[in-house]
């Protein structure tokens, strides 16, 4: 019987990076962070969202999709439910928020998310409709970001939570906000940027797909990532 030759096949370089890119996603879901050789090689993986926080309907912040709430968005009111507020607290302990006193910080693009006296577990509030001059995500928390630290397998990791703040005063008047996207650093104890979502660094991930990976084979044909360019 005549052997048929088989010649190997060839990936394109396009293709390699795709598959790069599960397998680093995938990596994530498995172990909760990931084991790189050098800084030069951290990871940001980013998760646009659009999903409404307000009254009733509260928000489980799971920054690296492992299934475990790092934070909790919400609406809550004041007794009578005269007076709204907007909150963002921890879910585990150890886990800090960037901001001052009381208040959550309402950040701008690029800046650096790092081990700093601005975290802490206390920084709940981020609006209300009673003043127009603090908290800092009233009137003006459009396309702002949360800066966050959380603990993943008992190391500190940083990320941001952008979000979209509606609001006006008095008591009969509705706030809520709306959660576009996040990402986190893979890299333990590794720095941040707010609003870094492009670069040869940053890895897009569709809500939902990382756990998707985490249920096996099954789920993969769901699965969708974009490596940024």
């Amino acid at each position: 019987m005549k052997r048929i030759s088989r010649k190997p096949s060839h990936l394109s370089e396009s293709l390699h990076r795709q598959l790069n890119s599960y397998a680093l996603a995938a990596t994530a879901v498995g172990v909760g962070t990931l084991a790189l050789s050098s800084p030069t090689e951290a990871r940001i993986i980013y998760t646009p969202a659009n999903v409404q926080i307000a009254q009733g309907s509260p928000y489980n912040l799971d920054l690296n999709n492992d299934g475990i709430t790092d934070f909790v968005l919400s609406v809550t009111t004041s007794t009578g439910k005269f007076y709204s507020f907007l909150n963002v607290k921890p879910a585990q302990s150890g886990n800090l928020i960037w901001g001052t006193e009381v208040f959550a910080a309402a950040l701008h693009p690029g800046v650096n998310i790092r081990r700093s006296k601005k975290l802490g577990a206390g920084h709940n509030l981020m609006c209300d409709n009673v003043s127009n001059s603090y908290p800092p995500w009233c009137p003006g928390g459009q396309k702002r970001y949360l800066g966050l630290e959380f603990n993943v397998g008992g190391q500190v990791h940083y990320g941001w939570a952008r979000l979209n703040v509606q609001f006006g005063l008095g008591p009969d008047t509705d706030l809520n906000g709306t959660l576009t996207g996040y990402a986190y650093e893979t890299v333990a104890h590794k720095s941040i940027k707010t609003g870094k979502t492009r670069g040869p660094d940053v890895i897009t991930v569709e809500p939902g797909t990382l756990g998707h990976l985490a249920r096996g084979s099954s789920a993969i044909p769901a699965w969708r990532v974009q490596e940024g360019k």
